[in-house]
């Protein structure tokens, strides 16, 4: 079966990596939007036009399934993307409800773009799943761009994680897939102190259950 994958930019390629390992007997189509990246600082009416055509030519090109590997596309345009498209989209999220269950302190760090943060999705995943929980939202603005030109600034993130740790939060999660690329450097910044959270297995799970329902 094919199964494509979509992002901005390079967090893609991480997520697609994960799915061609676990299944290794599909094929993975990775389409990217390099031209426009970053994503999250752009508002979604410009974010629906880049990937409308995108999603078509994955059709087109046989996806019978397609992962939305972009938090900042979920969190504002998945509800019009499933009604303009035919085909089961999985969609990567921030994972604010297995981070508040998580959580013992009672505070998280949700790491994402601006658009995610803005997006009335996200609002609601707090709502429903963080009444309770005080959810810190670090600067990551720039995070993005620079993992995309691969000018990784150690000291930004190790910035961010002692903000982070020093202000209670035990779980931190990593809701743009630009950021997979550095989850061992946070790692190991918080390394006893805090639990990294990003969705590829919870992801891959709930593609193996779509692609058992397409037979």
């Amino acid at each position: 079966m094919k199964i494509g994958v979509f992002d901005s930019g390079v967090g893609g390629l991480s997520v697609a990596n994960a799915i061609r390992q676990a299944l290794p007997n599909d094929e993975v189509i990775l389409r990217e939007d390099r031209k426009h990246v970053p994503y999250g600082t752009r508002k979604p009416a410009e974010i629906f036009k880049f990937v409308v055509p995108i999603f078509q030519e994955l059709i087109d090109s046989g996806c019978q399934v397609i992962v939305v590997a972009c938090n900042t596309v979920t969190t504002t345009l998945i509800t019009d993307l499933r009604q303009k498209f035919n085909v089961p989209l999985i969609a990567i999220e921030p994972m604010v409800k297995p981070a508040a269950e998580l959580s013992k302190t009672h505070i998280i760090a949700v790491c994402a773009t601006l658009t995610t943060l803005a997006s009335p999705r996200y609002a609601q995943l707090k709502q429903d799943y963080a009444g309770s929980t005080t959810v810190i939202e670090p600067d990551c603005s720039d995070w993005a761009a620079m993992i995309e030109e691969e000018r990784i600034n150690r000291e930004a993130i190790k910035r961010m994680v002692e903000q982070v740790l020093v202000a209670g939060a035990d779980v931190i999660v990593l809701a743009c897939t630009h950021y997979h690329w550095i989850e061992a450097e946070i790692n190991r910044l918080a390394k006893g102190r805090a639990v990294i959270l990003q969705p590829e297995q919870a992801t891959i799970t709930q593609l193996k259950r779509e692609l058992a329902r397409l037979g």
